[in-house]
This record gives structure tokens, sequence and C-alpha cells, in this order.
């Protein structure tokens, strides 16, 4: 179950903030009416706290994602990493909800990462496909460029996850192989909100050091 678009950087650029393409429509940006949950992040180092408001992000009974190994017991790493993990259930929600619009995807998102995503989704939208299953997001390993910038590299299992037929409800059947199995690597920036955000996102499918 794809949960995100490749994108053509490298782990170089990733790290040296060259890949990313500011572009695109702004992450913060609301839509009137929209469902959202009130929240307090701490933003970069000197400014006063912002009160954020973010996207109600919810799931349905047969889609689940599991997090292992996704906190390192320091306060400013944790938030990052809960903020990834909200940006992938975000994309898992856009493609249930057939939205490649959806405020979730703009608020976890920026530049080309945000085209991407949206593109993706509509991809689903067009197909008249959806997803369902678990899939399972293990060895995140992140790398702090400077306070306001990283790296993230993180392994999914999608052999227990499928798509599936949006009218008729029927899940694919696919054998487990090592295409079941996903290398993400990203680009993070933190926004004077204190949220962070993917600016870019690459994947592989099978890669050795996520084969299990």
């Amino acid at each position: 179950m794809p949960i995100a678009v490749a994108f053509a950087a490298t782990s170089a650029l990733l790290l040296t903030g060259c890949g990313g393409d500011d572009g695109g429509s702004k992450p913060g940006d609301e839509i009137a009416g929209a469902d959202t949950d009130k929240s307090t992040a701490s933003p970069s180092s000197g400014a006063p706290e912002v009160s954020v408001k973010r996207p109600s992000v919810t799931l349905p009974s047969d889609v689940k994602n599991v997090f292992e190994g996704w906190e390192t017991g320091d306060a400013a790493k944790d938030a990052l990493l809960t903020d990834v993990t909200h940006r992938i259930n975000a994309t898992d929600a856009a493609i249930v909800a057939a939205d490649p619009e959806s405020e979730a995807l703009r608020f976890y998102y920026k530049g080309g990462a945000l085209a991407g995503a949206a593109t993706w989704v509509k991809g689903y939208v067009d197909e008249g496909r959806s997803i369902t299953g678990t899939v399972r997001f293990y060895a995140p390993d992140l790398v702090m460029v400077d306070k306001d910038t990283a790296a993230l590299a993180y392994c999914a299992d999608e052999s227990k996850a499928s798509d599936k037929d949006r009218k008729t409800g029927k899940a694919d059947r696919t054998p487990v192989t090592k295409d079941s199995y996903v290398a993400y690597n990203s680009r993070l920036e933190k926004g004077e909100d204190g949220i962070w955000r993917t600016a870019v996102l690459e994947s592989e499918r099978g890669n050795a050091k996520c084969v299990r």
C-alpha cells in the first residue's frame, strides 16, 4: 500500500536543503468550516508560543498505522517525529476520503512534497481505489541539520496492507515480496508556528535495509 509518492532527491540534497521546492499552496492555509484540533506547539527558540489549529485526521477502523521506535526521549526530536506520524496518517485519511485538496495534506506537507502528495491521492481517486490494512513504520533515523531543518529516513512494512476497490470494498490479494517493504527518505522544515513539515520525500521499494 503506497503511502507517499517518490521524489527524485538524493540524501545529500535532503541534508543540504537543495532538494525542496517552496512553490505551491501554503501548508498553513485554513479552509473555512473545517474541523480542527487545538494544540500548542513550541516554535523556534526565542519566539513566543503560538496556538496552532491542527486539522482533524481520522482513519477508519480498517486502516491502521503502527509506529515502532518513534520515541527518542528527546522532547524536540519527539515533537518532530510526532508531526511525521501525523503527516503519514493525513495522507492515508486523504486517500480514504478521496480528497487530494485535504487541509491536512496542506498542513503537514510543503513545496514539491505537497504537490506530489496531492497528485498521489488524486491517482487513487481517478482509479476508484482506496486502502485497507495495517502498515508498520520502523527504524527511524533522524539527523538534525540545524534547529529548523532535519533529514529523516525510515522503513515501512506493507505486508499486511493493500489497495481496495472503492465501490465494492474488495481488497487486492497480493503476495508478500521484498517490494512489500519500503525505505523512505525525507527532508523536514520547521515553520514559525513550530510545526515540522515535509518538504521533500522519496521512497524505494525492496530496499535491502528494510526487508525483513
